[in-house]
């Protein structure tokens, strides 16, 4: 290979081949290096894993120039600087500060048994490829060949965060056709944006109320503790001039300095970031307790304004420990997903609105079926009672009271009118019920208040009543109305599809994290052809149906995040079984 240029080998000692791992340098010093490059590029160039590429790089540069030690080093904010993401062999010493110092662009000594090639990645200097042998010398032809290898393993992270980022854009695309709840596409929204910044505090999506002109945090994802974001439901008040300036689409960044913020993105958002810092309470110390961790406070925050022509839809917020964190890098990326998001957000609030106004003609609807159900058990109840109580009247006036006689008589219409109160209380109740507020609901309960409606007709009818419903599952954070709805819709087909002599059960279980209910009935049963669009709106094969009841069903899972599935077949009858997820929180006693 010949001498080496001592200018060039000065330079190399210097400063390390940070400008080769930039660029793809001169030809080749090293006789059979292209072919192992070209060999390493089309290996890895549609892995979706860094840490495997860079590793893979590492075990390739210490073969080719038969080094002992590698390691890949990633730089990160905080006084150390630098992270060892791997060491080859495992657990090998190395010097962090001349690390950290070359990462940063700053003038060190690199010893001649060592080789640096820096990583350039989302903007700005990201990590380190580092091999050494204490027994040799690098020379300069070496340098030049392993600052080669770092450019192909830059090209391939390279490629790798582009696509991620066009996952991250497909999913968002993916929730938009599947007409996802906002709910659903905002923590979408959030994994999606941590995946591609890893942010290590976390993130909010925040909706502006343009009525109460506050922002309410609809969705957060903590990143520094699993834990479910304790800040869902908190209203902020959003100062007027504050609002003027976001009604427009973009993106700022702030740096924490002291006690105060810098805006670093030159941007006219004076007192946002106050505002937004809102886990800091009013004496200025983190929120924590006994048994909940002390917040970290926010070092940098990115927040973004998702407008459209019609005004400002919210924010999107994003926050690191560490004041430097973000870049322009971030805030180009985050610029690509605003126009998408806002469309999305807006559609799925405008599909939201769409659906409550359906399920509120639905429970209309309902209750007009309700009362045509149930006519007849009431009918029947009352008309049992006004026979006994002439005969009683009867009685009196002829002085031919029986006393034992008319006790049973009287325990009879105390019965009946028992039987009207439950019918006509559950169907009060289930009317009543709007209130959209998740709480804490007992599943036995939802099953009894519809059992109320239907439990006279079915006996009426001879059909059978099978309830097994523990009363010890755990509670189910859900919407009381639409819990109910479920479990009267289901049943009211269960009524319809069974005659005497056949049964209808309920049962449920807990386990899995999930609790799972199951409505089966040995009626009619369907044909394949109905059971594949009875969850579909307005299909329906009664004579007086709407066809909404299945598909409101299908909904309401939908939005618990629940599974919902139908098996039946004509004559064998039809099982309906539905899975309620629930989460450590709820299962604690």
């Amino acid at each position: 290979m010949g001498k080496s240029n001592p200018e060039k080998k000065r330079i190399a000692a210097n400063e390390g081949p940070a400008h080769a791992a930039e660029a793809s340098g001169p030809a080749a010093p090293l006789p059979g290096l292209v072919p192992q490059l070209w060999q390493f590029r089309l290996q890895y160039r549609d892995g979706r894993e860094d840490d495997k590429v860079l590793r893979a790089a590492t075990k390739l540069a210490m073969d080719l120039f038969g080094a002992a030690e590698g390691a890949v080093v990633v730089g990160e904010p905080g006084p150390v600087g630098i992270r060892l993401q791997a060491t080859i062999p495992e657990g090998s010493a190395w010097d962090r500060t001349m690390l950290s110092d070359f990462l940063r662009g700053r003038k060190v000594r690199i010893p001649p048994e060592l080789m640096l090639a820096r990583i350039r990645r989302k903007g700005r200097m990201w990590g380190i490829l580092a091999v050494r042998d204490t027994r040799r010398e690098f020379n300069w032809d070496a340098r030049q060949g392993f600052s080669m290898l770092g450019s192909v393993a830059n090209e391939i992270i390279d490629g790798i965060d582009r696509e991620r980022i066009r996952e991250v854009r497909a999913r968002v695309d993916r929730k938009i056709l599947e007409q996802s709840l906002p709910k659903h596409l905002s923590y979408e929204l959030l994994h999606g944006i941590r995946s591609l910044t890893g942010y290590d505090h976390s993130a909010a999506l925040l909706i502006h109320d343009g009525e109460s002109g506050s922002l309410e945090i609809v969705a957060e994802q903590i990143a520094w503790q699993k834990a479910k974001g304790r800040n869902v439901g908190r209203k902020l008040p959003l100062p007027p001039p504050l609002r003027e300036v976001l009604d427009r689409p973009y993106v700022c960044g702030f740096d924490r300095n002291g006690k105060g913020w810098i805006n670093w993105t030159g941007t006219d958002t004076a007192g946002l970031a106050d505002l937004l810092d809102y886990d800091e309470d009013a004496h200025g110390s983190r929120a924590g307790g006994p048994d909940v961790p002390a917040v970290p406070a926010e070092g940098a925050i990115l927040c973004a304004s998702l407008a459209t022509k019609g005004g400002l839809l919210g924010i999107l917020k994003i926050a690191s420990v560490h004041p430097g964190a973000f870049c322009a890098y971030e805030v180009d990326l985050i610029s690509q997903f605003l126009p998408q998001a806002a469309v999305a957000l807006q559609n799925a609030q405008r599909a939201e609105l769409l659906e409550q106004r359906v399920l509120i003609a639905e429970r209309k609807h309902a209750m007009a079926e309700l009362a045509r159900g149930v006519s007849h058990d009431v009918n029947n109840a009352l008309g049992a009672v006004l026979p006994m109580v002439q005969q009683l009247v009867a009685e009196l006036d002829e002085g031919d009271f029986d006393a034992p006689t008319a006790a049973e008589d009287l325990r009879r219409v105390e019965r009946s009118i028992q039987v009207c109160k439950r019918i006509f209380g559950a169907m009060v109740h289930f009317a009543r019920g709007t209130a959209r507020n998740p709480s804490a609901i007992v599943l036995n309960h939802a099953v009894d208040g519809a059992l109320a409606i239907f439990r006279e007709g079915l006996v009426r009818r001879g059909v059978g009543l099978t309830v097994d419903v523990p009363a010890d599952l755990p509670p189910l954070l859900a919407v009381q109305a639409d819990v109910e709805q479920l479990f009267i819709n289901l049943l009211s087909n269960a009524r319809d599809a069974t005659g005497p002599g056949q049964n209808v059960s309920i049962r449920a279980r807990f386990g899995g994290g999930a609790i799972e209910v199951v409505v089966e009935d040995d009626g009619c049963g369907m044909p394949a052809e109905h059971l594949a669009r009875v969850k579909e709106p307005f299909f329906t094969t009664k004579a007086n149906g709407h066809g909404l009841g299945l598909a409101i069903c299908r909904s309401i899972m939908a939005e618990l995040r629940g599974q919902f599935h139908i098996d039946s077949s004509p004559g064998a009858g039809t099982r309906v079984r539905a899975v309620f997820p629930i989460s450590q929180e709820e299962s604690a006693p």
